[in-house]
């Protein structure tokens, strides 16, 4: 039986020879190209191993590399990992890394590195890989410089899809170790392997990347600068792009409402490729720790408060899909077999009333990216004024909405969430207790407990057969959409926009976030 991400689950060992999967031969570098890309919003921070937002994903995910990479159907490339072999208990998996692969600053990158940072800096930090490296690892050990060895507490066939960068960004040992890893100043001038170094952070302005010329893909990169541009209006960012001084708009850099006027200008191109290691899911927060937000009726009289069929149609232009719970019918083991919440307002404040609500303010927490939100939010906030519910909105920047939602610092949060391919890396850590950690706005902020789906996780992420871990994950659904911890909203998608003359941009499944390793202009 072979997953879709290409593991084998046989017994045997296998030895997976990589030279098939090694990337196109290289093209000739022009000189002196750059390329002008939006980010939207401004990130908070680049070092990528302290946050997993999506603009600093995008950014840093050319700076940062991992293991592994993966293509669209979710096949392994190799990355800072050349080859790998996997036992025949399927219980430890032994990583060769790339030759003469340096940091940025000229420190040669080594085994070392990558133990540090699985087994130390992200086992501390890191809402993705914490509950993987505390649940399914027994041991992290270097080999000799160039080999690392993972031997897992017991087979994990999940384990590939989270050593990608946006997860497992791995992160220089020489700087951080015995550091203080939020307050180490290296966080302002991030350090990687990847094919692209910092340069310069003009605030409110741009973030300037420059070609790593000393990078282990010879003849890679392709551009000589990129340049990362800050414009904060959307309409000024369609401008930006129809005169010329950008060349691509990642999803969300525009209102979806014109990108079917920019995607049909000259040498222009869209995708909505490169979103499928993410399969983004959007939905509001509830911080169900006490109050009116802890009973489970008043929550269930929220989703059916929501129109959200109006907010894909109108507010998100007929993009998207309404989801039906925690997992996106876009990644493995999705179950549409659990409780329904149609908009019903009637039924939506019987449930408020007799939840024994009594009219508490409670606050909405916007998202700050873009004017579409906004208008979610106002949409949203309506619906619950009409079912009952005194509700008023809280605006605030990108760092402010990082830090209130990672301090639970909120009533009901806008925010949405990457699925990472597999329910075990992308979904239990939002629903699971041992991921409930202050201090990251992608654990487990709503504070839900149920030590029935904790179990469930648990055992849906080891289960032998795929048949097994899909009646388990379909259980945890069941349960999850009862207990409502979250209000979903809506399954994203993201079109990017381009020059058409720019070649390559997206060829895995993180898109533009690690896509300009191999984009070039034509």
């Amino acid at each position: 039986m072979r997953l879709r991400h290409g593991v084998s689950t046989s017994t045997m060992a296998i030895a997976l020879l990589l030279a098939a999967l090694a990337p196109a031969a290289a093209q000739p570098a022009p000189a002196g190209k750059a390329a002008h890309v939006i980010i939207q919003p401004e990130p908070p921070i680049l070092m990528q191993g302290l946050s997993q937002n999506t603009p600093t994903n995008m950014v840093a995910g050319n700076i940062y590399e991992s293991l592994l990479r993966f293509d669209e159907k979710f096949n392994l490339q190799p990355s800072l990992a050349k080859s790998w072999t996997i036992s025949d208990d399927k219980k430890t998996y032994t990583f060769r890394l790339q030759d003469g692969v340096v940091w940025h600053d000229g420190k040669p990158f080594t085994a070392d590195d990558v133990v540090f940072t699985l087994d130390k800096f992200l086992r501390e930090v890191s809402p993705r890989w914490r509950p993987v490296v505390n649940n399914q690892v027994a041991k992290i050990e270097k080999v000799d410089d160039l080999t690392v060895k993972i031997e897992l507490k017991q087979p994990f066939s999940p384990l590939p899809l989270v050593l990608e960068v946006s997860s497992t960004p791995i992160i220089p040992k020489h700087i951080y170790d015995g550091t203080d890893y939020r307050a180490n100043p290296a966080n302002n001038t991030p350090i990687g392997t990847g094919p692209y170094a910092f340069k310069e952070w003009k605030k409110g302005s741009y973030i300037h990347l420059v070609r790593n010329k000393q990078y282990w893909l010879k003849d890679k990169p392709y551009f000589d600068d990129l340049y990362w541009e800050i414009i904060p209006d959307a309409a000024a960012r369609a401008v930006a792009y129809e005169t010329g001084k950008v060349d691509v708009l990642p999803g969300g850099a525009v209102d979806i409402y014109d990108v079917g006027r920019l995607s049909k200008l000259p040498n222009t191109c869209m995708t909505t490729k490169g979103w499928e290691m993410f399969a983004p899911t959007a939905w509001v927060a509830v911080n169900m720790r006490s109050g009116i937000l802890a009973n489970k009726q008043f929550r269930q009289g929220l989703m059916f408060a929501i129109d959200r069929e109006f907010g894909m149609n109108t507010v998100w232009d007929g993009i998207g899909k309404v989801p039906t719970g925690p997992v996106s019918s876009k990644t493995r083991f999705y179950s549409s077999d659990v409780p329904k919440y149609s908009y019903d307002p009637e039924k939506a404040k019987q449930l408020i009333k007799a939840s024994g609500y009594k009219g508490e303010k409670l606050k909405l927490l916007g998202i700050p990216y873009g004017e579409i939100w906004n208008r979610w939010a106002e949409a949203v906030k309506q619906n619950l004024l009409d079912a009952g519910v005194n509700v008023e909105i809280e605006a605030t920047d990108v760092p402010g909405w990082t830090q209130k939602l990672s301090n639970w610092d909120y009533d009901l949060a806008f925010n949405f969430v990457y699925q990472l391919g597999d329910p075990a890396i992308g979904v239990a850590r939002n629903y699971i207790t041992s991921n409930i950690v202050k201090g990251n706005p992608f654990a487990n902020i709503s504070g839900y407990s149920n030590p029935e789906v904790d179990k469930l996780f648990a055992d849906a992420a080891v289960a032998p057969t795929d048949e097994e871990r899909q009646r388990l994950y379909t259980k945890v659904q069941q349960i999850i959409v009862d207990d409502v911890p979250i209000l979903w909203l809506l399954e994203l998608e993201n079109p990017t926009i381009y020059r058409c003359d720019i070649k390559d941009l997206v060829t895995t499944a993180v898109g533009v976030d690690d896509g300009f390793r191999d984009a070039r202009r034509n």
